[in-house]
Parts: structure tokens; sequence; C-alpha cells
């Protein structure tokens, strides 16, 4: 499970953190900085999936 969540939160960071957290504050905050620019959104995804 963990390598689906790593290779979404890379290629669709909002779906990544949203199965793991659900629609917490996590994915909003996650869907708007991939909205504004991809690789902020893919950063916060790998640091909320795998380093918090």
């Amino acid at each position: 499970m963990q390598i689906i969540i790593l290779i979404l939160s890379i290629l669709l960071p909002p779906l990544g953190v949203a199965l793991k957290h659900g629609l917490s504050n996590d994915f909003w905050i996650n869907l708007i900085l991939t909205i504004i620019f991809f690789v902020p959104g893919v950063i916060h995804a790998i640091y909320v999936n795998f380093l918090r």
C-alpha cells in the first residue's frame, strides 16, 4: 500500500494525501498547492504521507 501512495503522491498529490488522510485540512492545503504550482504539492504530499 505504501508504494501505491508514494506513486500517487508523485503523480496526483491530492489523491495520495486523500487516500491516507481523507478529506482533512492536509488534503485541502495540498490541493491548493498543487493548483498553484505542481512541485510544492508533491513536496507537501511526500512530507505529509511519509515524514510526519
